[in-house]
């Protein structure tokens, strides 16, 4: 469905403190895009999709994200840099002062919900200042049938309001943008920041603690698919890991690319209605799934226009390297009917390994996925960012850090009772360097890669032979099809084998340090998946 026909029911949003607005209610994506081009605020591009700039604000800004720290969330969120605490008082305030900045004003009110199974099913409305954060609400959440909105009743709310600006010194925020969440008054509440990523992220930070407190039910930051056989494969990884590539299969249909829920009813489901991802260097040969989602309905963010064609060049990143583009599910073809994947089999946890130590796959026990869950490991590789000149470790507990209230510990037991349960084998797979560290070896071949995951996929390393890795004890096998042996075993693929076995020590160092602040809550099995000393 693409809700592009015009919606007339009229609400009201006196009950949330807006009065006196110009609402517009549930637009079509049609309207929006319109309504975003003759506002001036955007331009369509020559593949008919929509071009807007976010503003200030290209990226989340993590120290600005607040969690309200009331009865509900005072001994559950692990309280820190990631999961800062706000007071009640103070939201209580800040809020009213948006929706009175609000008032008198046109607003764009969109109802939606989040999580395809209706079992875990969370009803949103949205209120956004602009009709290009609509569509992308539009876009990123799932789209009500007109019936299922004449009784539509909100869980949550999420209000987006960019021009407002949090004075510090009166609001309790950092500065003058802020992104909080509610757990008692059940708010998202964003200003300040025109950066739709933070709306995503706002309500998909709730159901990373609705889920697994409420509904017993594990949130993942991961994109998944499901075979022929009704075998759902879920992929973990870092960005430039390769999790969008390698999930998107022409032998499998896309669940979804970026965030699920693994039920006790050993179901697996999309808590989205849409992809939300990065264009930087996109071409139709390496992602053609992407560039042709690319069309009418579909929002570019600070990407550089060619005036004279409307051309994207995606190689130009002179306002950021963080170029995005939002699309609904529906704008890919090979996608899983519902959003629902059932029989989870296999698991791969993506990393690239920019120093060349990790195996390019192995296989692991419950204890060592749950270890390598928590540390949530890829390698920030030299050019990436500023100021890196070589391999930079990056950890980012459960593959989604900034998204987890919980203490990570708790999201990895809850998948290692799953693992074991659900009888499902966990891959180590390294898309990064072999033959060296980057600079000196090569980046694994994407058909390799693909050939590995093939053939776990399709059951043809259960006979084969397998070693375990000095360091970090995983089991790496010996041969696999339509790949060649020599380059299984990543020491193997070195010319100085002391060097490597150097190397692999100092890794296993990188991966203990990360951990020490988790020990203390981590259990037995957890800790004996850690690399040697």
């Amino acid at each position: 469905m693409n809700n592009n026909t015009p919606f007339t029911q009229s609400i009201s949003l006196e009950d949330m403190g807006i009065e006196n607005a110009k609402i517009h209610y549930q637009l079509s994506a049609n309207e929006l895009h319109e309504k975003t081009i003759a506002l001036k605020q955007g331009i369509e591009t020559s593949s008919g999709a929509l071009a807007i700039n976010t503003g200030e604000y290209t990226g989340r800004s993590p120290q600005d994200r607040f969690i309200v720290k009331d009865s509900i969330t005072e001994k559950q969120v692990w309280w820190g840099k990631v999961n800062i605490p706000f007071e009640p008082k103070a939201f209580d305030a800040l809020y009213k002062k948006v929706t009175a900045y609000l008032s008198n004003k046109e607003v764009y009110v969109r109802d939606s919900y989040v999580c395809a199974d209706p079992n875990y099913r969370l009803n949103v409305r949205v209120v956004t200042e602009t009709p290009w954060a609509n569509l992308f609400c539009f876009n990123m959440f799932l789209r009500p049938e007109a019936k299922e909105l004449e009784n539509f009743t909100a869980e949550w709310t999420l209000l987006c309001v960019p021009t407002f600006m949090a004075d510090p010194a009166v609001d309790g925020t950092r500065q003058s943008n802020f992104a909080i969440l509610d757990f008692t008054k059940k708010i998202a509440l964003i200003g300040g920041t025109g950066y739709t990523g933070e709306m995503k992220k706002g309500i998909f930070s709730a159901l990373n603690f609705i889920l697994p407190v409420d509904k017993n039910t594990l949130p993942m930051h991961c994109s998944s698919n499901v075979g022929e056989k009704d075998d759902t494969a879920i992929f973990f990884g870092l960005s430039g890991t390769g999790k969008t590539t390698l999930s998107a299969d022409p032998n499998r249909k896309l669940i979804g690319d970026d965030e699920h829920g693994w039920t006790n009813e050993n179901t697996v489901f999309n808590f989205e209605g849409g992809c939300y991802a990065k264009v930087i260097n996109l071409s139709e040969e390496n992602e053609p799934d992407i560039f042709r989602a690319i069309k009418k309905g579909a929002i570019l963010e600070n990407v550089i226009i060619n005036k004279e064609t409307n051309e994207v060049d995606y190689e130009d990143i002179s306002i950021t390297q963080n170029t995005r583009v939002s699309y609904p599910i529906y704008h890919i073809d090979n996608i899983q009917p519902g959003s629902i994947g059932h029989n989870p089999k296999n698991i791969f946890f993506l990393t690239a390994d920019a120093y060349g130590i990790l195996p390019p796959i192995s296989r692991l026990t419950p204890g060592q996925a749950a270890y390598h869950f928590i540390s949530g490991y890829t390698a920030k590789v030299a050019g990436t960012e500023a100021g890196i000149t070589e391999p930079q470790p990056n950890f980012s507990a459960c593959f989604g850090a900034p998204f987890m209230p919980l203490h990570p510990t708790r999201y990895a037991e809850m998948l290692s009772k799953k693992i074991k349960d659900a009888n499902v084998k966990v891959w180590l797979i390294n898309t990064g360097w072999t033959g060296g560290p980057y600079g000196t070896g090569s980046r694994m071949k994407l058909k390799y890669t693909r050939a590995m995951i093939t053939a776990a996929l399709n059951g043809e390393l259960e006979d084969v032979e397998y070693v375990n890795h000095k360091v970090f004890g995983i089991a790496i096998p010996q041969s696999c099809p339509n790949v060649p042996s020599e380059i299984l075993n990543p020491r193997n693929t070195w010319e100085d084998e002391k060097l490597y076995d150097t190397k692999s020590n100092e890794l296993g160092q990188m991966f203990r340090t990360n951990f020490a602040k988790f020990e203390e809550f981590a259990n037995a099995e957890i800790m004996a998946g850690a690399p040697v000393a």
